[in-house]
């Protein structure tokens, strides 16, 4: 059987690796045809030299470099969009139209053009200069970047195409792309893709690189390696503090994505005023992708009584009538089942589903769950296990007092949400809850669900751990997510031609913004 080559330093070579994985196609269960490499650590090896040469090579280089490059991926993928649904369709079971083709793929490019217009700007790097003590200081490229890509978005979260990458790249690094087991088939697509846009745009041939899969030592060598800058990764919380571990111990920045169960406060008036809307809103957040979103809405919140009864009734019965979704694999199908048990054994009711569909393909039922507010703040650390799909816990209180503590005992969350009145009848609750839901939630929403993640400047998606591993940074949302990968650099006393040119007394770029002697200011300045 043919073994998929992996691309190391600008080329596409085998791999001396003599372990191989297939993907599997979750609606059949059975093994895809293309065979790819585990690649040994002698390869991975010359991905960092050939990444640190490629980081050499470009130091100093303007933003239009990198932007170029961006651009020109985004449009290499557009070209190999037919190629990337069908491949991503048959590997994550997601539909091709509208999740694959007309969502997500639109998604990943537009992010991709947007890293571009901020890398050519500029103002990502917040250029900052004192005249006075001739001190001056900016953000820029750290070196080589690793990038673990998640299971669950092929396109906008792929280790060699979505936002990490970008932002990466954007900061004037290289990436060398660690793919994910659930997708190669898609990755190598865009790693194609990439490639020919490195070379249209005369990247360095260490610039971008792929490979598949590592084992579990060799990914910790290669996040803690000498040579290495920073790395992100979105994925299962076991193995992203094992890499933090890793990383840590060489002193290597490690931005992480883990869990979250983002919990969704519906107040008592919100359900007088609007009880099946809502309910209906729920459904279609918490169901959505079959759950396998880092935004799902995994715990909500209320308070008892006969509105909440019938609120809960409409769930059950939407969750019942609607189909069960497709599993991205087996392994997420045992997750899914083990985090219910577990839910179940810390004390909570099964009110429907639980258990794994009947037929050939990776599928539970629909769940629902429901305990207690008292039961929850007893035991709020198991109650609060993530089950990483088309499930959810109802967490029923008896008193205002009650919510709002239930709000205080939270972990770190992506997202918190408040349903509320919306002639502001229930004000004076909203106001028990939402500051401690603030501080334990890198976004608050109101009366919407969490699932959708906008690529807009001002979107935060981290939060407080265990949803990140640090809660200033964002993964999504540029310019700031570029900061992750980049290093603050200050300039002592340095003659002005051989500063940068962002901080020379010359703004070279009419829409570049720099801090200067206390003001935001395009203008140029005297040294």
């Amino acid at each position: 059987m043919e073994i998929q080559p992996v691309l190391i330093n600008g080329q596409w070579i085998s791999s001396t690796g003599s372990k191989t994985f297939q993907a599997v196609n979750p609606a059949t269960a059975e093994a895809l045809e293309a065979c790819f490499p585990v690649s040994p650590w002698e390869e991975i090896e010359s991905a960092i030299q050939a990444a640190s040469a490629a980081s050499k090579e470009m130091r100093g280089w303007p933003g239009e470099r990198f932007a170029s490059f961006l651009e020109a991926y985004a449009d290499e993928i557009e070209k190999r969009t037919d190629d990337l649904v069908q491949t991503a369709n048959l590997e994550t079971g997601y539909p091709a139209s509208p999740r694959l083709r007309d969502g997500e793929l639109p998604r990943t490019t537009d992010q991709l053009r947007q890293a571009a217009t901020h890398a050519r700007e500029g103002s990502w790097a917040q250029p900052t200069i004192d005249t006075a003590t001739g001190i001056s200081a900016m953000f820029g490229a750290i070196g080589p970047v690793t990038v673990f890509g998640p299971n669950n978005f092929p396109f906008a979260f792929n280790s060699i195409a979505g936002g990490d990458f970008a932002a990466a790249v954007a900061a004037g690094n290289p990436v060398i792309a660690k793919g994910h087991s659930s997708h190669p088939g898609t990755t190598q697509i865009f790693a194609e893709a990439a490639d020919a846009a490195a070379k249209t745009t005369q990247m360095p041939t260490g610039f971008i690189q792929l490979i598949y899969r590592t084992s579990h030592e060799d990914g910790c060598r290669l996040v803690s390696h000498p040579l290495m800058g920073a790395i992100g990764y979105t994925g299962g919380r076991s193995a992203g503090l094992t890499i933090k571990e890793a990383a840590d111990k060489a002193g290597k920045p490690v931005y992480l994505e883990l869990s979250s169960i983002n919990p969704v406060f519906i107040l008592p008036e919100a359900l007088t005023e609007r009880s099946a809307e809502i309910a209906e809103d729920f459904k279609g957040s918490c169901l959505m992708g079959t759950g396998q979103f880092c935004t799902n809405p995994g715990l909500v919140v209320l308070k008892s009584g006969t509105a909440t009864d019938t609120f809960i009734q409409q769930v059950v019965q939407k969750f019942e009538e609607a189909p069960a979704g497709l599993l991205l694999s087996e392994g997420v199908q045992k997750g899914f089942q083990s985090g219910i048990k577990a839910i179940q054994s810390a004390g909570a009711t099964l009110l429907t589903g639980g258990n794994a569909s009947e037929g050939p393909g990776f599928s539970c039922a629909n769940t629902l769950l429901k305990v207690t507010g008292s039961q929850f703040l007893e035991n709020p650390e198991a109650l609060q296990e993530e089950a990483f799909g088309n499930g959810s816990l109802f967490v029923v209180a008896d008193t205002d007092e009650e919510l709002a503590q239930i709000a205080e005992s939270l972990e770190g969350n992506l997202t918190g949400c408040i349903y509320s009145h919306t002639g502001g009848n229930d004000d004076s609750l909203y106001d028990q809850i939402a500051p401690g839901l603030r501080q334990k939630a890198g976004r608050l929403l109101n009366d919407k669900m969490p699932t959708g993640v906008a690529v807009s400047p001002a979107m935060n998606h981290g939060g407080p751990y265990p949803s990140t591993g640090h809660p200033v940074f964002t993964s999504v949302g540029i310019p700031a997510a570029i900061h992750r990968f980049s290093m603050l650099q200050c300039y002592d006393n340095i003659r002005p031609h051989r500063l940068p040119d962002a901080l020379k007394p010359q703004n070279p770029n009419p829409n570049l913004w720099r801090y200067i002697d206390g003001m935001y200011t395009t203008e140029d300045y005297n040294s």
